[in-house]
């Protein structure tokens, strides 16, 4: 079995848009941009992204999409506007469409601890 060679592979969100970033993120760390790409091994590289307070929202997203958790009981659902993610957290709304993108499988979470959010 040969080993995986990874590299760090920076991108700079500056001007950004969220979802175009997300996608880019997520084929690399899906290892799709390499020529040995197999679906069923992880070979994706580390990704770093920096300047991530600087990202793009198009339309009115900050005001209107929401991001919706259960806690599994009755009346148990909680709301959280995306404006009040970015303002506490910008990176997990990258963190979350970039979730979102990769594949359910048991390789998802190796492929999210290498994306390092500066």
């Amino acid at each position: 079995m040969k080993k995986v060679e990874r590299k760090l592979q920076k991108i700079d969100a500056t001007d950004k848009a969220v979802g175009r970033l997300a996608s880019q993120i997520a084929i690399i760390l899906r290892g799709k941009n390499k020529p040995e790409y197999t679906p069923n091994i992880d070979a994706g590289d580390i990704v770093e992204v920096a300047n991530i307070s600087k990202l793009k929202f198009t339309g009115k997203k900050l005001e209107q999409k929401k991001y919706y958790r259960y806690s599994g009981y009755p009346g148990g659902i909680r709301v959280t506007k995306m404006k009040d993610l970015k303002e506490k957290n910008p990176g997990d709304i990258l963190m979350r469409a970039v979730k979102q993108m990769l594949p359910a499988n048991r390789l998802r979470n190796g492929m999210l601890k290498r994306l390092i959010i500066r």
